[in-house]
């Protein structure tokens, strides 16, 4: 069951009373999209470019990708961006529908359903894909994303969306100088991470006493 409730910075959550933890953290779940998310992922700089790919892992509603589009956009705002989503849960995306977060780009993600898990806005791509992200990760190109937000239920409570297996399955999907983001600092979570061979460092603290995650392929400037 779905319980909706609000954040600090007034945007709106839901609480997963089956797992007992929610999508997004109390604090503010916008301010987490974007401090925890767009910011260390380098979107405004990689919409310079002209072009980026982000693999948002657990969806949820999408709070996470739909912030990066809005600083993608207001960076470039001819920059083509395709966002490729993982969730397993259709119940979370019918409750984007009950949410209108400050993202502006988010009244366009109400085209999403469980029905409906694909549209294109202007120079926009956004597609989910249904299921068990350790196997649906498996379908995609390699070398293929410049960001991951890496964003399922906790360590303690899912421990099978930390493992090695997938975490290399996101290594797999990484180019290079890509920077995958999570909000978690748990340990098993990053012996996981080096032991497929992703370089982590503290991301920010934003909400919980530790900080998050981030890691990448290759370590060269990214972390500074």
């Amino acid at each position: 069951m779905l319980q909706k409730t609000v954040t600090r910075d007034g945007s709106e959550t839901f609480l997963n009373e089956e797992v007992g933890e929610s999508y997004h953290s109390f604090t503010g779940a916008v301010e987490e999209a974007l401090k925890k998310y767009a910011v260390p992922c380098k979107i405004k700089e990689l919409a310079q470019t002209g072009k980026l790919t982000i693999l948002d892992v657990c969806f949820g509603m999408g709070y996470n990708s739909a912030m990066a589009i809005d600083v993608a956009i207001e960076e470039n705002p001819n920059c083509e961006v395709e966002i490729v989503g993982l969730e397993y849960d259709p119940e979370i995306i019918k409750k984007i529908q009950e949410v209108n977060p400050p993202i502006k780009f988010f009244e366009h993600y109400k085209n999403l359903t469980p029905q409906s898990l694909e549209f294109k806005k202007g120079n926009v791509i956004v597609k989910i894909i249904l299921g068990d992200a350790r196997e649906t990760a498996k379908t995609l190109p390699a070398d293929y994303f410049d960001a991951v937000f890496y964003d399922p239920f906790s360590p303690k409570t899912a421990p099978e969306m930390w493992s090695i297996d997938l975490f290399k399955e996101m290594y797999r999907v990484m180019k290079k100088h890509a920077v995958l983001a999570t909000y978690s600092c748990a340990r098993m979570a990053r012996d996981n991470m080096a032991a497929a061979g992703l370089i982590y460092d503290d991301g920010p603290i934003l909400g919980r006493r530790g900080p998050g995650t981030l890691a990448t392929k290759w370590q060269d400037e990214v972390f500074k």
